[in-house]
This record gives structure tokens, C-alpha cells and sequence, in this order.
């Protein structure tokens, strides 16, 4: 079954969503970018307050692919306590360094999830490489949110190969990057483990604005639904 994932930006908004049906609760700032980073004490401040009651993904935020600050990055975040910690493969740099580098936290059982954008037309065999270097998950997404949604970016064949994929290399799987309630039917055919929202939970479809309940209740209700 396809669990909902919800892109929050500070305690008020966790708590919000916490009111819902959402599966995983997801730390990051819109404002910095496409997996912008938010302060590690905001993080730990919202990982105590929800203390167990859903799981918590966090990004470190959009990093230069090397190697040692990346892994810096994700040693930030494993401190805070999070159940996931999201790492944005952006085009250029050192992915199989910094693939090797985290290998030993995933051993280590440090829950990393590998962030592919589809605006970049990622090859499907890095999914086995991010699989041998323990990783728990993959989840596609878009790089440019004022291109439309993931479904503008790729077709539908591309997207369920990819959930194929990442079936096959036994990997947690979310798609993601600007979804619309018009997605979700098509998408969740997919049979992927999560789809993430966050533009569209809030006020006006703005990815900056605040959280709009409604908005919220209707799409989890249509992820929930059967």
C-alpha cells in the first residue's frame, strides 16, 4: 500500500500534519532550495515532540557532490535523531566517491534514502549501486519546481521502470517533486512505497506558504484510499 509522505518546514507544521493520516513527516526548508536544509535544533525539536508517533525524514540540503562533505552532512543529521535522511544526487561531482564514503554508515545502520531528479534523466543502474552501498531507499524527484510536476518531467513508462527498479534492487521507493491531486490516481498505480507532497498541501500550491488543512485531509484521503 502507498503511504503519504508530507514535506513540513517547523514544529507548528509537523504537529498540523501529525492530525492526519501521513506515514512520514518530512523536515526541510522550500525556501533553500529543492531539498533545502532546515537547523539541525529545529530538527531536534520536532523529532522530541512527535517522539515516535511517525517517522521523520530529514534533508542535509543541496550539496556539491564530494564525498567528505556529504558525509559530514549525513553524520549532522544522524545525531538528531531521524528514522531517514534524504541525500539529493545533483548532476556532477564525485557520486561513486561519494557512494564509497557512505557506505559504512548504511552498514552502520545509519537509514540513508538516495534523492534522483528526473529533470535529469538519471541512468536506472545507478539504483543498484546506491543498493550495494546500503542504502534504504530511493525516491524520485524534480530538481526545477517551476517546470511542473514529476509527471511533466518523465513518462509514465520512465517512472514505473524506475519503481521497478527499485523493487527489483529491494529498495524503500517514493516519487515526489511538485505532485498535484491530479497525479495520485495514476502514480499510485505505481504501487511505489510513498508519495511526497509539499507545494501542494499548502495555500495557493505554493511550496513557500503555509500549510492549508484541507488540502492536506483531501490528499491523504485519495492515498488512503483503496
Amino acid at each position: 500500500m502507498t503511504g503519504m509522505l508530507a514535506s513540513v518546514t517547523n514544529l507548528q507544521e509537523a504537529l498540523q500534519v501529525l492530525q492526519y493520516d501521513v506515514d512520514i513527516i518530512d523536515l526541510k526548508d522550500p525556501a533553500q532550495g529543492a531539498l533545502g536544509d532546515l537547523q539541525i535544533e529545529s530538527i531536534k525539536t520536532i523529532v522530541k515532540a512527535i517522539n515516535g508517533q511517525r517517522r521523520i525524514s530529514a534533508t542535509i540540503g543541496d550539496l556539491p557532490m564530494h564525498p567528505q562533505t556529504i558525509l559530514s552532512a549525513v553524520l549532522s543529521k544522524a545525531e538528531t535523531g531521524v528514522d531517514f535522511i534524504k541525500i539529493g544526487f545533483f548532476p556532477g561531482g564525485d557520486w561513486n566517491g561519494t557512494l564509497d564514503a557512505l557506505e559504512d554508515l548504511g552498514n552502520a545502520g545509519i537509514s540513508m534514502i538516495a534523492v534522483l531528479f528526473a529533470d535529469t534523466q538519471p541512468e536506472l543502474n545507478t539504483l543498484s549501486k546506491i543498493k550495494s552501498a546500503r542504502f534504504r531507499g530511493v525516491m524520485l524527484d524534480t530538481m526545477d519546481k517551476q517546470k511542473g510536476s514529476l509527471t511533466d518531467m518523465m513518462p509514465q513508462n520512465n517512472i514505473q521502470n524506475f519503481v521497478e527498479q527499485a523493487s527489483a534492487n529491494h529498495l524503500i521507493c517514493g516519487l515526489a517533486g511538485s505532485l498535484r491531486i491530479a497525479d495520485i490516481p495514476a502514480l499510485k498505480s505505481l504501487k511505489p512505497d510513498y508519495l511526497g507532497f509539499r507545494g501542494a498541501l499548502c495555500s495557493q500550491q505554493k511550496r513557500t506558504a503555509e500549510l492549508d488543512e484541507s488540502a492536506i485531509k483531501t490528499i491523504s484521503s485519495l492515498i488512503k484510499k483503496q
